[in-house]
């Protein structure tokens, strides 16, 4: 039990590492549809807005909402187009094609504690973006 304990924590400061992506796994997890992963990076409180219903939620609240949204918009591809950040923030957005459709994601990130957490959590059909 030590053993996986201190490899659990390896990885932890692993994954926070400057050199280290947050956003590689978060990307596999969107085109997977996995909102059980996903909601792993999300903080215990975050906005989460689908295509027309923004809500401040809990982190279980935010993972069902995704389930919901993946549920009925089955992913096929998710690719980063833009990333950004600064201090303690981080910011990607992407392309979501999904249930025959198109959406932009935006996702921000804060470091918190001992690591990055998602604070917001946006996807909205790309017509819908100038």
């Amino acid at each position: 039990m030590m053993l996986s304990i201190a490899l659990c924590s390896g990885m932890q400061a692993k994954a926070q590492d400057d050199g280290y992506d947050v956003f590689v796994p978060i990307a596999k997890y969107i085109s997977q549809g996995d909102a059980a992963k996903l909601s792993a990076w999300f903080a215990d409180n975050l906005e989460i807005s689908i295509v027309s219903g923004t809500n401040d939620s809990s982190k279980k609240q935010a993972r069902q909402i995704l389930s919901s949204f993946f549920e009925s918009h089955t992913p096929r591809s998710f690719t980063i187009s833009h990333r950004a950040s600064r201090a303690n923030m981080k910011y990607v957005l992407g392309t979501l094609n999904a249930g025959g459709e198109s959406y932009l994601v935006t996702i921000f990130m804060n470091y918190k504690d001992n690591g990055y957490q998602i604070q917001q959590f946006k996807i909205e059909r790309t017509s819908s973006v100038y």
